[in-house]
């Protein structure tokens, strides 16, 4: 009897902990999510897309500034997940390798710009937990962390726009073979 008491228990204290994470989404990150949605689209509808356009075409156009410098300010401005959306502003072929290099660069960020992801925090704070017991500083840590950060971005981006690429063009071949 016992055991169907703890049973019944678990399961529905695995709901209840379902519903305190929901609530805390619905309080916590939603809001800041949809003021984030309402104020980036607001600003670009005054800027106007025309010129957002122009301004992303043109920053993106070298391959180590679109896979470094423009994921780096996506995730600087808008933070995880909100980043993601600089994405739009790129050719197809190019998004992607965009997500891709924004999606790994929002842990390297945080030991400089912890506003940028503060739900991952607790990784570098983990490292640096370490590096603080052995009485260094962790400043060149967060510094180092950016940097190789930064370049992994550059070389994920490039290897992913390449692997797009080829797989567009195979896509669009057999497509062109079977009509």
């Amino acid at each position: 009897m016992e055991f169907l008491v703890k049973l019944a228990e678990g399961f529905i204290g695995m709901f209840q902990e379902g519903g305190n994470t929901f609530v805390g989404l619905v309080t916590g990150i939603i809001p800041l999510l949809i003021a984030l949605i309402t104020f980036v689209n607001a600003l670009i509808h005054l800027i106007g897309e025309e010129r957002i356009n122009r301004l992303a075409e043109k920053s993106t156009k070298n391959i180590i500034l679109r896979y470094s410098l423009f994921p780096v300010l996506s995730v600087f401005f808008l933070t995880n997940p909100m980043a993601y959306t600089f994405g739009k502003f790129l050719p197809e072929k190019q998004k992607p390798a965009f997500y891709d290099s924004a999606v790994s660069f929002v842990h390297p960020i945080t030991g400089l710009f912890p506003h940028a992801n503060p739900a991952e925090l607790f990784v570098y704070m983990g490292i640096a937990a370490g590096i603080t017991e052995l009485g260094l500083s962790l400043g060149p840590l967060a510094v180092r962390y950016f940097l190789v950060g930064v370049l992994v971005i550059l070389i994920r981006g490039i290897v992913t726009e390449r692997i797009t690429i080829y797989m567009m063009n195979k896509r669009e071949k057999q497509m062109a073979n079977q009509q």
